[in-house]
């Protein structure tokens, strides 16, 4: 997936190098997506294999591929894991009902989903219960957004953007809350927050930012190097809804180009021609091994000068689910 600025095209008839990368941190593996993997991991030490794992357990498909190698096996569907089995919740959280499903089934439940996600769930249950109209920022269709909708769907709208403010209909305008998908644009969530604000007078905001750190943090990394950068390198699966923004951000943030890649094998010479200075950064899903193959791959091509540009610290770490650590 390619995202072109208007200084985007230059010539590609030198070959690429001498250069210097600029490696975005933080970036890759958040404490959620860490706390998801090695709940599967240890799901799989404690029972053995076939654990299964609905959906996909975080948004990578190398990831993915890994845990399947051990024994994982992912499914879209409570209802395709065999009775009395093991299942791990995704990071990105499901929908209530597949939490009654399991508990039918008798099935051994093993919830990795995002403490960050869960704050969310909370919160769109509590206003709900006070009866307040939710007006939940994300993208339809995306796992997280079904999760927190199916949490209260008479009280639930859905807001894709600006665009869909005017049609939005509620009970009352004056018991109004937003909320958000936890790994959108800080920049386009703000302008659809401005949208609403504007709209109903009365909205409240959630007690604590929707949008999780990690994901602040890494397009704060992705800012800083975009304008120094001839083209952005994102490491990240096109179905990660960070990845994707963090290779669009940087267009809008000053690169002339940006290419979201899943792996090393992806990068395309020819996007490196002509160029001095290449930005690199991952998703929140993706592991430092794919950033390690990426480094190698781009000083094969002459970009062997490292410089890493910091925006924040990180030292968040989530503990594994009570289910893991009990005796």
């Amino acid at each position: 997936m390619t995202y072109y600025g208007t200084a985007a095209f230059r010539s590609v008839d030198v070959t690429a190098g001498p250069g210097r990368v600029l490696l975005a941190s933080p970036r890759g593996y958040c404490a959620g997506a860490d706390r998801a993997v090695v709940t599967v991991e240890k799901a799989l030490d404690r029972y053995g294999p076939p654990v299964y794992v609905r959906q996909r357990i975080v948004h990578n498909r190398h990831v993915v591929r890994a845990l399947e190698h051990r024994g994982a096996v992912f499914v879209e569907e409570t209802g395709q894991v065999p009775a009395g089995a093991v299942v791990v919740l995704p990071a990105h959280g499901i929908a209530p009902e597949a939490h009654t499903e399991a508990a039918r089934r008798g099935l051994t439940t093993i919830d990795a989903t995002c403490p960050l996600v869960t704050k969310v769930h909370m919160e769109a249950r509590r206003f709900a219960r006070e009866g307040y109209d939710i007006l939940l920022i994300g993208h339809e269709g995306h796992e997280e957004v079904i999760g927190t909708m199916g949490e209260a769907p008479e009280r639930v709208h859905l807001v894709g953007g600006p665009d869909d403010v005017p049609y939005l209909r509620v009970a009352d305008e004056g018991r109004v809350v937003w909320l958000s998908q936890t790994t959108l644009s800080v920049d386009e969530t703000a302008v659809t927050v401005h949208a609403l604000k504007a709209r109903f007078p009365a909205l409240l905001g959630p007690p604590g930012d929707d949008i999780c750190y990690a994901t602040r943090n890494r397009q704060a990394a992705v800012r800083r190097l975009a304008g120094v950068c001839d083209v952005v390198l994102v490491i990240g699966s096109r179905n990660s809804a960070g990845s994707a923004r963090l290779a669009e951000l940087a267009v809008l943030a000053g690169a002339p180009a940006a290419h979201l890649v899943d792996c090393a094998e992806e990068i395309d010479p020819a996007w490196l021609r002509g160029m001095s200075t290449v930005g690199l950064t991952s998703g929140a899903s993706v592991p430092e091994i794919l950033v390690a193959e990426a480094l190698d791959r781009l000083a094969a091509y002459g970009f062997d000068d490292v410089e890493v540009i910091r925006a924040a610290e990180e030292r968040r770490h989530f503990a594994l689910p009570r289910a893991l650590t009990r005796p």
